[in-house]
C-alpha cells in the first residue's frame, strides 16, 4: 500500500498550497504541488478539507475524467483530487500540479501543467491507498 502525504505549507485568505508526496516503503516515489481553497471552518464548497487521514478511490466523471475520489470527509462529499490550474476553479477539491506560478494576472499563486501532473499521479495511486493531510 502506498500513502499520499500532503503538507500543507503556505495559506492565506484566498489559497492554500502544499507539496504532495507519494511514499511507499518509506521512500518518496512522486513528488508534486497542491492547491486547495483557504480553510474557512470546513464549509461546504468554501473551503478546504480538515486535517486527517482519508481514503482513496479511482473515480471517472465526464466533467474530469478520471480522478481521485476522497472517502469519508467530515460533512462533506465528492471530495476529489483531479485537475486544475486556479483557485477559482476549485469547490473544496483539491488540485495537484508541477510548480507554484502566476498565471492569471490575480496575485493568487496558480499551478502548472495540472493534467499531466494528475495522469502521473494516476498511474502510481491504487484503490483504498491512504491519503494523510498535515
Amino acid at each position: 500500500m502506498r500513502t499520499l502525504i500532503i503538507n500543507r505549507d503556505l495559506q492565506d485568505e484566498n489559497v492554500t498550497h502544499g507539496r504532495l508526496r507519494v511514499v511507499e516503503a518509506g521512500r518518496t516515489i512522486f513528488e508534486c504541488c497542491t492547491l486547495e481553497l483557504p480553510w474557512r471552518d470546513n464549509h461546504v464548497q468554501i473551503s478546504c478539507i480538515p486535517k486527517g487521514e482519508y481514503r482513496l478511490l479511482h473515480r471517472s466523471s465526464p466533467r474530469f475524467a478520471n480522478h481521485l475520489h476522497i472517502i469519508d470527509v467530515p460533512g462533506r462529499s465528492y471530495i476529489l483530487i483531479h485537475p486544475a490550474n486556479f483557485v477559482h476553479q476549485l469547490r473544496g477539491c483539491i488540485a495537484v500540479g508541477e510548480n507554484r506560478m502566476h498565471l492569471d494576472g490575480d496575485q493568487i499563486l496558480d499551478i502548472t501543467n495540472s493534467r499531466r501532473t494528475m495522469e502521473r499521479l494516476l498511474k502510481l495511486v491504487q484503490n483504498r491507498d491512504k491519503l494523510i493531510i498535515q
